[in-house]
């Protein structure tokens, strides 16, 4: 399983249903603001069961994007070390959105989520009802732009492993089946096309 790193701006967040992140490929950094004094129960008691897979943060100084800064230089120090790892930004903050973008280019996986419950891992994890594992399927194929799978097996590959490959061959079929039903791909021998929502 690919190592997730889940960088949470706590002066813009405070994130609920933390105790998602307890399997082991989640590491997580709760960014602090100087000011800031507290951190909820929740929070402190999610990280403490995360033991060294979890770590504060407390900025030192004050300024527009002190914070946002500091989570920049982390995420460039732990990509120099885990280049295959995948790292989430759990903030409302749109001016990540750039930075995400650069990581993106530069073939370093990142996004960016308003909570925790919004990391798409998470999202796959947690996702029972056929509808909402298409949505999640969806999801991931659009914020993937160009870089769709183009054969049945690698778009097979793909949701299995948006799943953590929890999902049997006939639950992989299902969702296949109900994208092209949607109207979401077209299916041409081993070909796979796309028409998705907006």
């Amino acid at each position: 399983m690919k190592l997730n790193f889940v960088l949470i701006d706590y002066e813009n967040v405070q994130p609920e249903a933390m105790s998602v992140l307890v399997e082991e490929h989640f590491n997580v950094i709760v960014f602090v603001g100087a000011n800031q004094t507290k951190v909820t129960f929740d929070v402190a008691s999610a990280l403490q069961q995360l033991g060294d897979r979890a770590e504060y943060v407390k900025i030192s100084g004050n300024g527009a994007n002190a914070l946002d800064f500091h989570i920049a230089f982390y995420i460039g120090q732990l990509a120099s070390k885990h280049p295959d790892a995948f790292f989430h930004i759990v903030s409302k903050d749109t001016g990540f959105d750039p930075l995400i973008q650069h990581l993106k280019s530069k073939k370093i996986l990142s996004g960016r989520s308003k909570s925790v419950a919004d990391i798409p891992i998470v999202k796959a994890a947690t996702s029972k009802t056929p509808n909402d594992r298409i949505a999640v399927v969806i999801a991931d194929l659009q914020r993937r732009g160009s870089a769709k799978p183009r054969t049945v097996k690698t778009l097979t590959s793909t949701v299995h492993s948006i799943f953590l490959k929890q999902l049997s061959d006939h639950e992989l079929s299902s969702i296949l089946s109900a994208l092209e039903k949607q109207g979401c791909i077209t299916i041409t021998n081993t070909k796979v096309s796309y028409s998705l929502p907006e």
